[in-house]
């Protein structure tokens, strides 16, 4: 589990990157199969797994505005912000809770139950998702995308000796 955010923080920060050498009127540009554009689907995916997180810890939730983020840096700092609460969660993480229940109601009144590792597995996908979007993007800008290659990035125990 800890292998796979840590991926998805190594990936994102490498799109921060990316960013940098992106006019913010293409970072802001609404496009076409996401939740906007590509800072607005990076502000997402922050905002996404701080919440989840809040949730499984039973810590009320709230949903940041992205009208109150419409910068790089600003979405940098809200990510560093969550990440300290999220990255303890995580790297703290461990097979007793794996099957804990959370019980969640939705907008239809319809009650869901879920483990706590189906959600934590649902928020890695949810980031992979979105990262496939950028990368789509990044080619329709004339970019190279940012690399999804897991292998190289020295994540496992392995590949840090």
């Amino acid at each position: 589990m800890q292998t796979l955010f840590r991926y998805n923080w190594q990936v994102r920060e490498d799109w921060y990157h990316w960013c940098e050498e992106i006019m913010e009127e293409e970072l802001l540009l609404n496009r076409r199969g996401g939740v906007g554009g590509i800072l607005q689907t990076l502000f997402h995916i922050v905002d996404v797994e701080w919440s989840w997180i809040r949730v499984l810890q039973g810590k009320s939730d709230f949903q940041e505005s992205f009208e109150d983020f419409k910068s790089l840096e600003k979405v940098r700092k809200l990510d560093a912000k969550f990440k300290l609460e999220v990255e303890s969660f995580v790297l703290n993480w461990n097979e007793s809770v794996e099957n804990n229940l959370l019980h969640d109601t939705l907008p239809d009144g319809r009650i869901t139950t879920d483990t706590w590792g189906e959600v934590m597995r649902h928020v890695i996908a949810h980031e992979i998702h979105h990262i496939g979007q950028l990368s789509i993007w990044a080619r329709e800008l004339g970019r190279q995308p940012i690399s999804a290659n897991l292998i190289g990035r020295g994540l496992t125990p392995l590949a840090e000796k």
